[in-house]
């Protein structure tokens, strides 16, 4: 299968990665934190602005704006070397044992305006809510929802249990 990825200039990206088999290995905290880890040292090699996040157990959802000379397929390739690497050493595993972590490939989306960036977010927030993890999003400490409350997307302390517009943008 040939994926073709479009980068525009000045875009704003939605990212899906998920990890292989869907193995819950985000569950542990100690693994977490490293990625959350691994992706403030990337963000520092290839300079990136953070617009919405969650992370869940098997996968993770990122809304980023590329500011650097990276594009988003750079931050990625790095996140996801780096994070196997690193996560190779807290098993105990030898650099050189092969080891497929995550998924091949990752998805992405080139966000279209405001509206669409919006939808995207309402997604991302609900997710752990659609997954059953949560009654509420705010319930969830691993995403970018209560961020975006301050901010004035959302009303403080009125969660949903259904997302608030369409991710399709409908």
């Amino acid at each position: 299968m040939n994926i073709r990825r479009y980068y525009v200039p000045d875009q704003t990206v939605f990212i899906t990665q998920l990890v292989k088999y869907r193995e819950p290995v985000f569950a542990n905290e100690q693994y977490l934190n490293l990625l959350k880890e691994i992706l403030r040292n990337v963000k520092e090699l290839h300079p990136f602005t953070m617009v919405g996040y969650v992370f869940l157990p098997d996968h993770f959802h990122l809304i980023i704006h590329p500011t650097g000379e990276s594009n988003f397929s750079k931050i990625m390739q790095s996140l996801k070397s780096n994070f196997t690497k690193e996560y190779k050493k807290m098993l105990g595993l030898s650099p050189s044992q092969s080891m497929r972590f995550w998924q091949k490939r990752f998805w992405d989306h080139g966000i279209r305006n405001d509206r669409d960036c919006e939808n995207h977010l309402h997604y991302i927030h609900f997710n752990p809510v659609k997954h059953g993890f949560v009654h509420e999003p705010e319930g969830w400490p691993d995403s970018s929802y209560l961020h975006w409350v301050e901010r004035g997307l959302y009303e403080k302390g009125t969660g949903w249990s259904e997302p608030q517009g369409s991710y399709w943008g409908e």
